[in-house]
C-alpha cells in the first residue's frame, strides 16, 4: 500500500453528539454484503470482529453496548478495501459519518493502520484492532495450510511462521511489532487468544 495515497489527512472523525449511536450487526453485515463480494475478506472481518468483541468482554469488562462498538469496528475496518482500494478507510469512514455512528468506532477504524492512514491509535479499542488485524489474518493463513486447520495449531508454530519471512510475506512484521509495542500484553497471549476466539468463526 502507498502511504501517501491512503493518508486521511485528519485525526478527528464523526460528531461528538453522536456518541453512543451505533448501527446493528445486521446493518453492518448488509453493508459488507453490498461492498465486499470476496467471501475470504468478509471472513477476515468477521474473525477480527469476533476477537475484538471477545477481548472487550473478557479483558476490558465491557458492557453490551461497548462490546458492540468493538465488534462493529472489527467488522467494518476493511469494508471499503475491495471496491475502493485507492481510497481504503476513507470511504467507510465517510459512510459511517453519514450514518451518524459513534466517533469512537470511526476513529478506531481510522487508526487500524497508522503508517498508512496517518491516525494514531489512542483508546484501548484503537490499539487492539491494530494488534488483531494483521495477526488474525496471519494466524488464519497458518491454519489454512494445515490438514487439520485450527485443530492442533499452537503458539509455537505461529511464532515459527512469523520468523519465516517468506510465509504470508504480505503481512508486515514491522506493523505487528509496532502494534504490540503499544500494549502491555505478550505476543504469546495474543496469539493464543486469537486462535481460541476465531477458530469457529464462519
Amino acid at each position: 500500500m502507498s502511504v501517501a495515497n491512503l493518508s486521511l489527512g485528519r485525526a478527528s472523525f464523526g460528531k461528538p453528539e453522536n456518541s453512543g449511536r451505533l448501527i446493528s450487526i445486521e446493518e453492518a453485515n448488509a453493508l459488507l454484503n453490498e461492498w465486499v463480494p470476496n467471501e475470504r475478506l468478509r471472513l477476515h472481518m468477521r474473525q477480527v470482529a469476533a476477537v475484538m468483541k471477545a477481548w472487550a468482554i473478557e479483558k476490558e469488562g465491557a458492557d453490551e453496548k461497548t462490546a458492540l462498538k468493538w465488534e462493529l469496528a472489527g467488522l467494518l475496518h476493511d469494508a471499503d478495501w475491495e471496491k475502493f482500494p485507492d481510497s481504503h478507510c476513507r470511504i467507510i469512514i465517510e459512510k459511517l459519518e453519514e450514518m451518524d455512528v459513534d466517533p469512537e468506532v470511526i476513529h478506531c477504524i481510522a487508526s487500524h493502520g497508522p503508517k498508512y492512514f496517518g491516525v494514531e491509535p489512542e483508546s484501548q479499542m484503537d490499539k487492539m484492532i491494530y494488534v488483531f488485524d494483521e495477526l488474525s489474518g496471519f494466524i488464519h493463513a497458518a491454519a489454512l495450510i494445515r490438514p487439520t486447520s485450527y485443530e492442533g495449531l499452537n503458539i509455537k508454530s505461529v511464532l515459527k511462521k512469523l520468523k519465516t519471512l517468506s510465509f504470508a510475506a504480505q503481512v508486515s512484521r514491522d506493523d505487528i511489532n509496532d502494534a504490540l509495542s503499544r500494549i502491555d500484553v505478550p505476543l504469546e497471549q495474543i496469539i493464543d487468544f486469537i486462535i481460541q476466539r476465531q477458530k469457529n468463526v464462519q
